[in-house]
């Protein structure tokens, strides 16, 4: 199941890929994106707004960088099997998610407009986050006392009475 999540995580970077790459595309060529898939046609108005750039640089960018960072982790993770890599990959995934998540909130409340490859590539970067939980979960109890032990894990217990 591990092999498998990680093989879905290297398809789903190389669809970011493609997505962040053809939005990187039409920025330097500026020819106007392919966006009537039903009422959703707002991609040139966040294409061309303000909220686009960072520090000059279009965030689909970021997104070409971003995918490529997850697309070399996950295939290292093929060959490696190692836990720390499978954490950096979780984390960045996390930090892909948080992002979308804001660029998402100002493409509704401040742009007004919404893009449907933006809204791709958050769902592209939710599911890496899934499966890179998947395939190595995170514990969040690490000193837990076995069920039916009576004995209180060191830094539980009470000081000695005087």
């Amino acid at each position: 199941m591990k092999r498998a999540g990680v093989v879905l995580i290297l398809f789903l970077a190389f669809c970011g890929l493609a997505d962040s790459a053809y939005l990187t595309q039409h920025e330097l060529s500026g020819t106007p994106l392919i966006c009537n898939i039903g009422n959703l046609s707002g991609c040139n108005i966040v294409a061309a707004s303000q909220y686009s750039r960072i520090f000059g640089i279009p965030l689909a960018e970021f997104g070409v960088l971003f995918y490529s960072i997850i697309f070399v982790l996950a295939a290292l993770e093929l060959v490696l099997f190692d836990r720390l890599l499978r954490r950096v990959l979780q984390a960045i995934a996390l930090i892909g998610v948080l992002s979308s998540l804001y660029f998402t909130s100002v493409q509704i409340f401040f742009i007004g407009a919404f893009c449907i490859y933006c809204s791709a590539s958050a769902l592209i970067t939710l599911l890496i986050l899934i499966l890179a939980t998947r395939i190595e979960p995170i514990e969040w109890r690490r000193h837990a006392v076995p069920a039916g032990s009576s004995e209180v894990p060191p830094h539980l217990a009470m000081p000695p009475r005087a």
